[in-house]
C-alpha cells in the first residue's frame, strides 16, 4: 500500500503526467458537477422540476438517515436531490391535518414517556382490523405538538430521537414552497375511512374536502405537466379508490392509486388486488388517476428473498397510459434482495433500465439521486458532454497507468 502512495505522488509530480494534471484542471473548470447545489440558475428564478427521468420522490422524507414525516427529514430529503417530498396525511382531533404515517403514535413517538395521556388508549376497527394504541384523533393539535418524533427502525441512526416535532399539512407545504428549486409534493390521503369516522367537519365536510382546500390554498393547481403544475407540482395519492374519485370532483391536480399487497383488498371498496390491477380496471380509473403506486414486490414477486420473474404489471399499466411508482427502495442490507449484493445501485438499475417505472419511492433519497445523476444521458448539454468524454479519457490513461 505504501508503495503505490509512494509511486502515485511520483507520477503526480513527472513531466509525462502533467498533461493529465492540465486536463483535470480544464474539466475543474468546466464539467457539471455529479451531485449539484440547488437552485444552480439565474437569480429570480428557481431550477424547474426535471420531467426526462423516472422521479426522485423522498418516502416520508430522508427517513433512512432521520426520523420520518419531520421537518428535517424533508429538509434533507430537498437537500440530496428528491423530485418530490412525500407524506401521510391524517388529522388530529380537533380537525388539523397532519404528517404522520400510523393511525397510532405508538411506534415513531415518545407516547409512553407522557404520563398525562396514559388514559388516552384505545381500540378502534381499523381496515375491518382492532387495533389498540393511541390514536392521533383523540390528540389536539397542541397535545400532538408536545410529542417527539423517534426513529422507526432500530437498524437506522438513532441520534435524532427526541428531538423533532409531528409537523401539519401547512408547514410541510411551506418546506416544500421555500427550496431554493422547484421541488414536488406527493401527499397522501391516508386511511379516510377511518379520518371521516371519527373526526366531524363544520359543515358536514368530508376529509378529502379539507385536504384539497389546504392545497388551493397554496396555490396547487392543474393537470399533469399543465404550466401551473409545473410551477408547484403534486400527485394525490390514496389505497382508496372512492376518496380519490371524490376529490377528482375538486381538483384537476394529478392522483395515483396506491395498491397493496395481493392479500389486502381496498379499504373503501373491499375490492381485490386482482380486480384492481385488472385491464377493466384500469380502463375505468384512469379517467381519474395518471398511475398507479405498488408495492414493488408485487410487480416482482420475491421467494427465499430473491427475484422471481416480472409480472406484466407494468407493460399493462404503461398500455393504458398509467405511470407506475412503485414502493418503497431502501438501502438497508434487510431490505435489499439477494439479487442485488447489498448494493442498491444494482437495485435502481435493475428497476429503471429492466423494470422501466416511472417513479420510486425510496427512503434514501441522495443515492438514488446520486446513481441518476452519475447514469443520466438526458441532464448533459454540449459543453457538458465534451466535459464528460474529456472524463472518460482521463479515466482510460489513469487505467493504463495502473496497468504498467
Amino acid at each position: 500500500m505504501e508503495k503505490r502512495r509512494v509511486s502515485a505522488m511520483a507520477m503526480a509530480f513527472s513531466p509525462c503526467f502533467s498533461p493529465l494534471v492540465f486536463l483535470l484542471l480544464i474539466v475543474g473548470c468546466t464539467a457539471r458537477p455529479l451531485y449539484p447545489l440547488p437552485s444552480k440558475v439565474a437569480e429570480g428564478t428557481r431550477k424547474p422540476l426535471q420531467t426526462s427521468r423516472p422521479y426522485n420522490i423522498a418516502h416520508r422524507g430522508s427517513n433512512g438517515e432521520i426520523p420520518e414525516e419531520t421537518a428535517p427529514a424533508y429538509m434533507r430529503a430537498i437537500e440530496e436531490g428528491a423530485d418530490f417530498i412525500e407524506t401521510d396525511i391524517l388529522s388530529s382531533k380537533d380537525g388539523v391535518l397532519i404528517c404522520f404515517h400510523d393511525v397510532t403514535l405508538d411506534a415513531t413517538t415518545d407516547i409512553y414517556q407522557h404520563k398525562e395521556f396514559a388514559n388516552r388508549k384505545r381500540t378502534y376497527e381499523v381496515q375491518g382490523t382492532n387495533t389498540t394504541g393511541f390514536f392521533t384523533v383523540d390528540f389536539t393539535i397542541k397535545e400532538l405538538k408536545s410529542l417527539r418524533v423517534r426513529q422507526r427502525f432500530p437498524f437506522r441512526d438513532q441520534q435524532y430521537n427526541g428531538q423533532f416535532t409531528i409537523i401539519t399539512f401547512e408547514e410541510y407545504i411551506s418546506i416544500a414552497l421555500d427550496a431554493t428549486r422547484v421541488v414536488g409534493i406527493y401527499p397522501e390521503i391516508k386511511n379516510p375511512v377511518f379520518i371521516n369516522q371519527q373526526v366531524k367537519w363544520p359543515g358536514g365536510k368530508r376529509f378529502e374536502d379539507k385536504f384539497v382546500e389546504t392545497l388551493k390554498k397554496y396555490g396547487y393547481k392543474g393537470s399533469y405537466l399543465s404550466k401551473e403544475w409545473l410551477a408547484q407540482p403534486v400527485f394525490i395519492q390514496s389505497f382508496a379508490p372512492t376518496s380519490l374519485i371524490y376529490a377528482s370532483n375538486l381538483t384537476a391536480l394529478p392522483k395515483i392509486l396506491l395498491i397493496d399487497d395481493i392479500t389486502v383488498p381496498t379499504q373503501d371498496t373491499d375490492q381485490s388486488y386482482w380486480e384492481i390491477t385488472s385491464d377493466k380496471y384500469f380502463d375505468y380509473i384512469r379517467k381519474y388517476v395518471v398511475g398507479i403506486g405498488p408495492w414493488k414486490d408485487t410487480v416482482v414477486p420475491v421467494k427465499d428473498n430473491y427475484l422471481q420473474t416480472p409480472t406484466d404489471l407494468v407493460a399493462r399499466a404503461h398500455s393504458h397510459n398509467l405511470q407506475v411508482h412503485p414502493y418503497t427502495y431502501r438501502n438497508d442490507n434487510q431490505s435489499l434482495h439477494y439479487n442485488f449484493h447489498q448494493d442498491p445501485y444494482q437495485e435502481y438499475e435493475y428497476w429503471i433500465n429492466k423494470i422501466g417505472v416511472d417513479g420510486l419511492f425510496t427512503d434514501f433519497t441522495g443515492s438514488l439521486n446520486n446513481y441518476q445523476e452519475w447514469t443520466s444521458s438526458f441532464a448533459l448539454n454540449d459543453s457538458d458532454d465534451r466535459a464528460s468524454k474529456l472524463l472518460h479519457k482521463i479515466a482510460l490513461m489513469v487505467t493504463s497507468y495502473e496497468k504498467v
